[in-house]
């Protein structure tokens, strides 16, 4: 165990904050400031979902290895290593002058974050005793709240204020903020009794590899869709076979024999599929379909945020009564009835009394889902396996956002071509040119309906989520005879 002084326990929890802040506003204003990069770059809607997913390719694909490194080099180490990489590529992103080198450059900001990202919870452990843990944990946690909830509406302020190029400063700002986590560290004791497992590079090679090919079907093949999507499982098969036989694979398998993990797991992919699509696609419809201002957009999606941050200890507390089930069951119930009301609704543009409300029932309902999932997670494993099958998850969430951005976008561009005009502009471009009414009329018509297609596919998904964690996932009955 490394001792660290009242005063350095202080540091790591706010350069932990302060590192983490980069992570959750890149994270959450992304979705917000994508039309202004479309327009600012002149980008498309496949280099826009590559702005988002090479950033979740790299960080999906590399966030398990991110943890063993920690354990293996040190977490102070490796931490402030994924800082330095985070902020160059950071630097990188705000000065991009064409789509190729911006996703280029989140692609790398994306493998910092896969080592930043796992220790910023799990150097707050190492420095904080047991007894102290959970309110240092706790103040991380209202602290990542808080920046993931201000992102974005700064992000719209810069945008309706300063106009297309301000969205440089969603990334210039890690500047700052890495250099001050950074500094913070430090001087900080240097880990010890490191653990001399092997990392398992090939495996993440091949991850990478089965998760590229798959985003890469659904955005960009076009008429080798099936090609690349059969490569990509192919890839997911030899990933699968050699994680079996490795003597240090970065994903247990065995750990999916449990179908309470395994349930888990599945839940985890399916909500937080429709949660990264419906959060990526829904700013870009009302900016650039509904013309509505940034500011105006992050506002009217705060109180999905506001929602979720104060109801989940009571959620945690209701699952602590009756078990992550029942609850995770109830939660995918109001998500997916979210996704219905925002599909019967897309054609109305009602930002006031569509959006905002819907955002606080789909907050209320991931407030059911997101920390109870982990309870679910850490109930079916054994003490030793917490951290693997803790990192597990977050690297399936992850997964699931970039599967979704990808197919996702390929449903909505092929609806709003059924429905649009050819002399329209593509789907998720603002029209500044004068534009005939009646084709203006016909394109945010075609915008509307292919919303309301991601909306009601991830409702499907949704509701099969909720069917798999009432019968896979603890229940009272389990918790009352003491089973984990």
């Amino acid at each position: 165990m490394t001792n660290y002084s009242p005063a350095q326990r202080r540091r790591i929890l706010v350069a932990a904050i302060v590192a983490s802040s980069m992570g959750f506003i890149d994270g959450s204003v992304i979705s917000i400031v994508t039309p202004a990069i479309r327009a600012s770059l002149g980008a498309s809607l496949a280099d826009v979902q590559w702005v988002s997913n090479a950033y979740l390719l790299t960080l999906s694909s590399l966030l398990l290895l991110g943890g063993a490194a920690g354990d293996r080099f040190g977490l102070r180490n490796v931490f402030a290593a994924g800082i330095v990489l985070f902020v160059i590529a950071s630097l990188a992103s705000a000065l991009a002058g064409n789509a190729a080198f911006l996703i280029a450059a989140r692609a790398v900001q994306g493998i910092g974050a896969a080592f930043m990202v796992p220790g910023s919870l799990a150097i707050i452990a190492e420095a904080y005793p047991k007894d102290q843990r959970g309110g240092a944990i706790g103040t991380w946690a209202a602290a990542s709240s808080l920046t993931t909830l201000l992102g974005p509406v700064l992000g719209g302020a810069l945008l309706t204020w300063l106009g297309d190029d301000s969205w440089r400063w969603v990334f210039a700002i890690n500047l700052p903020l890495g250099a001050l986590a950074l500094a913070l560290l430090l001087g900080m004791p240097v880990q010890a009794n490191l653990a001399r497992k092997p990392l398992d590079f090939f495996g993440a090679a091949l991850a990478t590899v089965t998760l590229l090919l798959i985003s890469w079907a659904f955005i960009d093949a076009s008429s080798w869709f099936w090609a690349y999507l059969g490569a990509g499982l192919a890839m997911l098969a030899v990933f699968l076979v050699w994680e079996a036989r490795a003597t240090a694979p970065m994903l247990p398998l065995a750990l999916f024999a449990d179908v309470r993990f395994s349930g888990a797991q599945a839940v985890t992919f399916l909500i937080y599929f429709g949660l990264s699509a419906v959060l990526f696609y829904l700013p870009m419809v009302m900016i650039a379909g509904w013309r509505i201002s940034p500011a105006e957009v992050a506002i009217a999606m705060l109180p999905f945020g506001i929602a979720l941050t104060v109801l989940s200890p009571p959620a945690g507390k209701l699952t602590d009564r009756f078990g992550p089930g029942p609850v995770i069951a109830t939660g995918g119930l109001l998500v997916m009835l979210c996704f219905i009301g925002l599909g019967l609704t897309a054609h109305l543009h009602q930002v006031w009394l569509g959006i905002a409300p819907l955002m606080t029932l789909f907050g209320i309902g991931m407030s059911a889902i997101a920390g109870p999932i982990s309870t679910a997670v850490m109930g079916s494993v054994e003490d030793g396996e917490t951290g693997t099958a803790s990192a597990i998850n977050n690297a399936v969430a992850r997964i699931a956002g970039l599967v979704a951005i990808a197919a996702m976008g390929g449903l909505a561009l092929a609806v709003f071509k059924l429905n649009a005009p050819p002399e329209a502009v593509a789907f998720g471009i603002v029209d500044d040119a004068a534009t005939p009414g009646a084709i203006e009329t016909a394109r945010v018509s075609a915008t509307d309906h292919a919303f309301a297609a991601i909306c009601y596919a991830t409702a499907v998904l949704a509701a099969i989520g909720t069917v798999l964690s009432w019968t896979t996932l603890q229940n009272h009955r389990h918790v009352a005879s003491g089973k984990a």
